[in-house]
């Protein structure tokens, strides 16, 4: 069949604007055909190119003593962890194929992010994730497709990481109505590698044979990267071929043969065929390389026939890759995938003009500049704009709140609500679905502050946690995003780890409306502010915009996730209680010292009063690096039993989760709080508010004095709380009111709300 004219409908269906089209015409002095234009929209789309996002992304710090490969050099940024070795870590998203096929869209994307992992040389030895759906709890028509979605991202999930072997050791997820109909899924991974094992994807050496190795193509996934950078709406589901189709086995196969094949040293560069399939991996490698590379798709294994150069250049099937080989070890190559059973072709040859040309039924059929192609996509700083508010005066709001007669009372109905929240209860129905026992690396179990990995091959303990307050974002972006980074950094240190290094996923609306952009805008700022006070250099990650259902935009999630090294496995501390007996204490200040005392944008007011209110609490960087100083101090000097951050429900949520999450639960008494609790500060507020720079640790009787003169000494406000006790209650007394709750309701609303909301 002849292709298509070229019509202004037709380039516009691409995602190409006139004056796109007009630069198209000028790179290639002549009229593209139908399956160039395929090429320029996949490659210049927001997702491949990050047209919209790449100028605010040059903020961010990308440099230090152990960043051995730099974000957007390669597939994954590198960071040196000692004695010669390394890890690759990077995190991607998956929301657009996830929100039409949750299963596949979730797989495929734990695939993806494995492979851009493995495609460096290292070994993948563990992934993180990061969730948000919406509601779920009650039994409307949305809440049962968010139910549905929330299900089968986490099989599929499951499915790839489970049948691959690579655990899923933590993550995190949230619930809340601006993602129904837009989930998020965003997922981390993370290898391990020699300094000498790094990998390039660069298409070097003139003459040198090009192998595609992997999959045969499909016409699944077919513009994956388009419809990625398009908002959701009510046809989405007619995208369903946008959405790949996985094979984790395959992937085990291929995974294994890339890294024999790279031990080899015959691989000159190495590339995944990810977002826009064969079209970026064969243009970008030319790109990097300052090359040209020259292809047959006749020669490339198809699994369907009949396929056309345009399909077969933009299909995203999974669990493929493209291989530069050194000239002369082509036989290398053969027998490597010959002896995994994959399926390997010699496609074509790298080139000294520069240029990516395709070639099919013994005629070229693309021939575009590969520069011009892969690096040099317009770029846009689009328009920002403040989006009006429309919340009424939110000082008075919280003191109407705080003031009413029921306001004392409602303290206990509260604890139990936060935590049933699907937000802040249990996620064990979700891990407990994922092997994350797998290669015996996980010393700490899904569901403390952070998750800890011994690497075996290299002796090495490492912690990482993904986080994001979306409310707080919602509310004033760049003070989230600056918590947001905070926050990941105060978990590390709660498992006595010091921050590497940080990768992200940045995840908006349409940036075509000016409210959007300048909430992405304010977020990468606070978060490169914040990553240069913590010292986290930016290792990559992934823009994911056009979150948007038909209804309104997401609110902006601006996901970390920061990875860290312990120096000593003695030093792993976790967030339960450990024995009746010991003293808990505060590390910062009960209340932050504001007219909204840490109660703007809380989950109190979300949980309690259906309302995302306020500004959220305020962050000092020096107050915040002086924690986390100290408490890894106080953990190296083995003082501290148990760590846990005050974070979403404030410090009455913190103390229930580490008596619930001791084996078995320990109860606690709370009688230590400063008698101004009951005087300009209400309960609600002591126990409620979100204030940051906190931690809740236990020490044992006999360490309390030297932990708390030392605490004075780095200048660490600390107020002991109360004790761990082996009864069977929680017990706060705040101001003249003294609360109690049996650790059977709160284990029941904590640990049974989300699976009995899915299983009935």
């Amino acid at each position: 069949m002849p292709d298509p004219a070229i019509t202004p409908e037709v380039i516009a269906k691409h995602g190409i604007t006139p004056e796109e089209y007009a630069r198209i015409q000028q790179i290639l002095g002549r009229d593209p055909n139908f399956t160039e234009l395929g090429v320029f929209s996949v490659m210049w789309s927001e997702h491949c190119s990050y047209k919209n996002s790449k100028l605010e992304l040059k903020k961010f710090p990308t440099t230090g003593p152990r960043v051995l490969v730099k974000a957007g050099e390669e597939n994954a940024g590198v960071i040196d962890i000692g004695d010669g070795w390394a890890i690759a870590f990077k995190m991607e998203s998956h929301n657009h194929p996830s929100a039409v096929e949750p299963f596949q869209g979730a797989a495929t994307g734990v695939g993806g992010i494995i492979r851009d992992i493995f495609t460096m040389g290292a070994r993948p030895v563990f992934s993180l994730n990061s969730l948000r759906f919406g509601p779920i709890t009650d039994d409307s028509a949305e809440a049962r497709t968010n139910r549905r979605l929330f299900a089968g991202v986490v099989a599929g999930i499951s499915h790839y990481g489970n049948c691959i072997g690579i655990p899923t050791i933590g993550g995190e997820v949230y619930f809340d109505e601006s993602y129904a109909g837009n989930p998020l899924v965003n997922v981390l991974n993370l290898g391990i590698l020699r300094h000498d094992q790094i990998a390039r994807g660069g298409a070097v050496g003139i003459g040198n044979p090009v192998f595609y190795v992997g999959a045969e193509t499909g016409r699944d996934g077919l513009a994956g990267a388009a419809f990625a950078s398009r908002e959701l709406t009510e046809e989405s589901k007619e995208d369903r071929p946008a959405v790949q189709v996985g094979d984790p086995f395959r992937e085990k196969l291929l995974l294994e043969a890339c890294l024999e094949l790279l031990a080899s040293g015959c691989v000159a560069g190495i590339q995944d065929m990810g977002a826009a399939g064969l079209t970026c991996s064969t243009c970008e490698t030319a790109s990097r390389g300052g090359t040209g590379v020259e292809i047959e798709l006749d020669l490339v294994p198809k699994r369907e026939d009949g396929m056309t150069p345009y399909e077969i250049l933009l299909s995203e099937s999974q669990e493929r890759m493209l291989v530069i080989v050194k000239k002369g070890q082509e036989q290398t190559v053969r027998d490597i995938f010959e002896k995994w059973d994959l399926p390997y072709a010699l496609v074509g040859e790298v080139k000294d003009d520069g240029m990516m040309r395709v070639r099919h039924g013994g005629q070229t059929v693309v021939e575009i500049p590969a520069r011009q192609l892969a690096d040099e996509a317009p770029l846009y700083a689009r328009e920002a704009a403040e989006k009006t508010a429309d919340f009424a005066d939110f000082a008075e709001e919280l003191s109407k709140i705080l003031s009413a007669p029921s306001a004392s009372s409602a303290v206990q109905k509260s604890l139990v609500a936060l935590l049933a929240d699907p937000s802040i209860a249990s996620k064990r129905w979700v891990w407990r679905q994922y092997d994350h026992m797998v290669r015996l690396g996980a010393a700490v179990l899904p569901g403390s502050d952070a998750a800890v990995f011994h690497v075996r091959e290299a002796d090495k303990f490492l912690a990482a946690s993904a986080d994001c307050n979306a409310i707080y974002c919602r509310q004033d972006p760049r003070e989230g995003a600056r918590i947001a980074v905070a926050e990941c950094c105060r978990n590390l240190a709660c498992s006595g780890a010091t921050p590497l290094a940080l990768t992200d996923n940045l995840n908006f609306g349409n940036p075509h409306k000016p409210e959007n952009f300048l909430q992405l805008r304010e977020a990468v700022e606070g978060m490169a502010e914040a990553c240069r006070v913590f010292d986290t250099p930016v290792t990559g990650g992934n823009v994911s915009l056009y979150n948007e259902s038909p209804v309104a935009a997401i609110d902006p999630t601006p996901t970390v996730a920061v990875v860290g090294l312990i120096a000593d496995p003695a030093h792993i501390t976790t967030s339960a209680f450990k024995q009746a007996g010991d003293v808990i204490i505060l590390l910062g200040d009960l209340v932050e010292n504001t007219p909204a005392q840490g109660m703007g944008a809380s989950h109190y007011l979300k949980v309690l009063h259906g309302r995302k209110a306020g500004s959220p609490p305020a962050l000092d960087y020096d107050r915040e690096l002086a924690l986390h100083n100290a408490l890894r101090a106080l953990i190296a000097a083995g003082l501290v039993r148990s760590a846990h951050d005050c974070s979403e429900g404030g410090l009455a949520v913190a103390v229930a989760e580490s008596c619930l999450a001791a084996t078995p639960a320990l109860g606690a008494s709370i009688s230590h709080l400063p008698s101004s609790s009951s005087g300009t500060t209400s309960p609600l507020v002591t126990l409620f508010n979100e204030s940051q720079s906190r931690v809740v640790i236990s020490v044992r009787p006999e360490n309390l004095d030297a932990t708390l003169f030392q605490l004075q000494q780095l200048g660490v406000p600390a107020t002991r709380l109360g004790e761990v006790t082996s009864g069977d209650t929680l017990e706060i007394s705040a101001g003249p009111e003294t609360y109690r709750w049996p650790l059977a309701d709160l284990h029941r609303a904590w640990a049974d709300t989300i699976g009995t909301l899915m299983e009935g």
